[in-house]
């Protein structure tokens, strides 16, 4: 009989023979154990050094409108009244293709939301097609114009410019 091993005969161990299982149990040890040396021969890290950081140069075919916290549009670095933003806007549009009539928004942090909305609708009456805005400062960008922008004043604020849209009130909670 197959169960009868070890013991009497007839009587089945009830015990679990720890030999083989301690023999595959070193033999897989030897195994990891050799092999484990020769997988980290080969991983080569290369880190780059902190000092290297590459700054993208701005691309002079973009098409970008900053709104200030005066209230001043600059479109593509030239400061453009209302009167003309539309017009202005227009004569910059027609020269692409129009796919690639695509217009960057960067409004500053405290700018007037209603001056954002002015200058949104401006450029998609002018035939934008895609409108991007730009909430986030862009680190190591330079915005074509922004070299010369005078500072705001101490307190933050800055008197609006004739003509500017104030940005609605927000509605009390019921």
């Amino acid at each position: 009989m197959a169960m009868a091993a070890g013991g009497g005969r007839g009587k089945v161990k009830s015990e679990i023979n720890v030999t083989p299982l301690v023999d595959v149990v070193l033999v897989l040890l030897i195994i990891f154990m050799v092999v484990t040396p020769l997988l980290e021969k080969d991983i080569q890290v290369r880190v780059p050094d902190e000092d290297t950081e590459v700054i993208p140069e701005p691309d002079p075919s973009q098409i970008v409108v900053s709104v200030e916290q005066s209230g001043s549009i600059k479109l593509n670095s030239e400061l453009v009244d209302d009167a003309s933003y539309v017009e202005r806007m227009r004569r910059v549009l027609a020269a692409k293709a129009p796919e690639d009539r695509l217009v960057f928004f960067i409004p500053e942090e405290k700018s007037n939301y209603g001056r954002v909305v002015f200058a949104l609708d401006g450029a998609r009456t002018a035939g934008a097609k895609i409108l991007g805005l730009i909430t986030e400062p862009v680190v190591g960008v330079v915005v074509p114009g922004s070299e010369g922008a005078a500072p705001a004043a101490p307190d933050g604020t800055a008197p609006a410019p004739a003509g500017a849209v104030p940005a609605p009130a927000p509605e009390p909670p019921k």
